[in-house]
């Protein structure tokens, strides 16, 4: 059985929209267990579970729209990609949803580290995300590639040899001179 990331949810825990009615108290116990998460849908606890994500990085109660906000929910969105492509491993579409989502995360958390670290610690730090530098630029390595900087380099050696004979008539005449000014 695959661990999934909606397991830490209580099944005894309220629906998002019935938590707060007054009277969810005073009701059967046969109508709580059906508001609650244990006969809720996939739908439902994903909403629970990106709400929970979003009150650890929300600067205040009305953030809704905010980078960190925007990562958390990208972040929820991603952990249940990746459940479901252990189940079904041959579902493109959403491998490829999934490759854009973290993309796109990625970016924003790039974003977030260019601009204010301090933030970008602490979201990575309460969502428990590992985040990797990118590569640095690299070219795909082709014969005429690696040819052609063979040249390159070939040729340089042989103009540092020809200005070799000339660096070192320079630095004897500067000797020359230090000698000269000494005595």
């Amino acid at each position: 059985d695959i661990p999934s990331h909606l397991d830490d949810l209580p099944p005894t825990m309220l629906k998002k929209d019935y938590a707060n009615v007054p009277i969810i108290n005073s009701v059967d116990d046969v109508v709580r267990r059906l508001l609650s998460l244990e006969m809720a849908s996939q739908k439902e606890k994903m909403k629970i579970k990106t709400q929970q994500l979003v009150e650890k990085v929300r600067r205040s109660p009305n953030d809704n729209g905010s980078f960190e906000v925007q990562v958390a929910m990208l972040t929820a969105k991603i952990r249940t990609y990746e459940e479901h492509l252990q189940r079904h491993p041959k579902d493109k579409n959403n491998r490829r949803r999934m490759l854009m989502d973290i993309d796109h995360r990625n970016k924003l958390l790039a974003y977030l580290r260019r601009v204010r670290y301090d933030t970008f610690e602490n979201t990575c730090k309460q969502l428990n995300i590992q985040y990797t530098l990118p590569p640095a630029y690299s070219r795909r390595v082709t014969k005429r590639w690696a040819v052609k900087k063979a040249f390159c380099l070939k040729v340089f050696q042989e103009a540092r040899k020809l200005k070799a004979a000339e660096r070192l008539k320079q630095r004897r005449e500067w000797q020359a001179r230090a000698r000269a000014a000494k005595e």
